[in-house]
């Protein structure tokens, strides 16, 4: 229910925007703008075609910019950052999370990036430049720098003497980090703690063993399920030596889960996760026509087996007409199978282990509902037709095509993932493909020798 308000209240902000822009009632919106939160300036912005976007983005506060940005998806997020001065960009990643400000800095040309870095501070700079140096997945990258240490041999007290003399905590701070001499994480301090504990005692006797530190090198992917298995709210993050670079948040980590989402929705139409909506024609085209040109390939394999059984066609239209339900029966189960697979694969559910007992467990769900289904379309073809073998030939195709989908739609996420190729981009095309000709290839093939 509140998710339907918060919908109807976005769509309608979207609406009395366009309105006033087409009215040129400007000083209007601006104004509107002002009231609005980041977040819903940022899905206004999104939600807008690009011309109505790049009046919208001048009418906002600059003051704004960095928390707009940081609410952004990728591809809107670079086309308003590449027309702005680094003087602005530099401005508006003031406020913004060191991870977030070298995600704006890596989608800039490297001239640009290095002007931007030339107008901040020098410990922002080193923050930013740090981040910059660790691969874009990993969990270098989606740190955050800024966090709290204390040593282990002092009391609560001072602990807490400290806190208030800062004045204000990280985003999300859950818990302090215990580091030595050389920066190097020994344990984890919960703010629960801190509160509950006699203000005489050393943090060294209350600690928590830092469990749940993770590596920088690990990959976003891993962390987020990391978060997600153990519902964490931060997590740290420290080097080959254990020496602690930074920490994790849990807003962070949504995005990731959000965009892993939305890569593997659209990655199943050849789309890029975040394409712009409003992006232009002439772009969204030439993404398009390259998964297009690789399913005419797809599409010339399935009409060349039909070609290979030309006379048979020609000799009997019954069969033309019902050579379709056979690859569409066995795209459709394993298509089921395929993102079944892709999703354990993404949770990390299959591996060597396991992927036997998935496979035999998939080509059983094929064989039973190849039977049913047999039985099923070969009766329709008796009744509709009249012809006993008719009807028995495409039974068979169907048993055999929906077996080979169950077994086709296991192997090819885990042997494309293995290939390092996103299974989740190429498993249900090269399905597809599979299951198309094996089915025509079986259904045409025996009709050819029996009839």
């Amino acid at each position: 229910m509140a998710e339907q308000i918060e919908f109807d209240q976005a769509h309608q902000a979207l609406q009395e925007v366009t309105e006033a822009l087409e009215n040129g009632r400007f000083v209007h919106v601006r104004r509107q703008l002002q009231d609005m939160e980041p977040e819903d300036i940022a899905h206004l912005l999104e939600a807008s075609p690009r011309k109505s976007r790049e009046v919208l983005w001048q009418l906002t506060d600059p003051e704004d910019y960095g928390e707009i940005l940081d609410e952004l998806s990728e591809d809107v997020k670079d086309d308003l950052v590449s027309r702005m001065a680094p003087e602005m960009l530099a401005e508006a990643t003031e406020g913004m999370d060191t991870d977030d400000v070298a995600y704006v800095l890596r989608s800039l040309p490297d001239d640009v990036s290095r002007e931007v870095l030339s107008q901040m501070d020098a410990e922002e700079r080193l923050r930013v430049e740090t981040a910059l140096a660790y691969p874009e997945d990993s969990a270098g990258s989606l740190m955050n720098t800024d966090v709290i240490t204390i040593r282990g041999d002092v009391d609560i007290d001072v602990v807490l003497r400290y806190l208030r003399m800062r004045g204000e905590l990280p985003e999300a701070t859950d818990a302090l980090y215990v580091i030595d001499e050389e920066n190097r994480l020994i344990g984890e301090l919960s703010l629960m703690t801190v509160l509950t504990t006699q203000p005489d005692v050393r943090v060294a006797e209350v600690m928590e063993d830092a469990d749940d530190a993770i590596e920088v090198t690990m990959s976003d992917s891993d962390v987020a399920s990391l978060f997600e298995r153990r519902n964490w709210v931060s997590a740290p993050v420290i080097d080959e030596n254990q020496h602690l670079v930074g920490r994790i948040t849990i807003d962070d980590v949504v995005d990731v889960i959000r965009e892993d989402a939305e890569h593997s929705m659209m990655s199943m139409a050849g789309l890029d996760d975040d394409e712009d909506t409003f992006a232009p024609v002439v772009k969204s085209a030439r993404k398009r026509s390259v998964w297009l040109g690789a399913n005419v390939l797809a599409a010339l394999a399935a009409a060349s087996v039909s070609n290979m059984f030309e006379a048979t066609l020609d000799q009997m239209a019954a069969i033309a007409v019902l050579m379709t339900i056979v690859p569409s029966m066995g795209g459709v189960a394993g298509n089921q199978t395929v993102a079944l697979v892709i999703r354990g694969l993404a949770l990390g559910h299959i591996g060597d282990a396991n992927k036997r007992e998935l496979l035999l467990k998939e080509a059983a769900i094929g064989f039973l509902n190849g039977i049913l289904w047999a039985v099923i379309i070969g009766g329709i073809v008796v009744a509709w037709k009249g012809n006993w073998l008719l009807g028995g030939i495409i039974s068979a195709a169907m048993m055999t095509n929906l077996l080979v989908a169950g077994v086709a739609g296991v192997t090819i996420p885990i042997m494309l993932k293995k290939m390092n190729i996103d299974p989740a981009l190429a498993g249900g095309m090269a399905l597809t493909t599979v299951t198309d000709v094996i089915g025509l290839s079986v259904f045409l093939g025996l009709a050819t020798i029996l009839i």
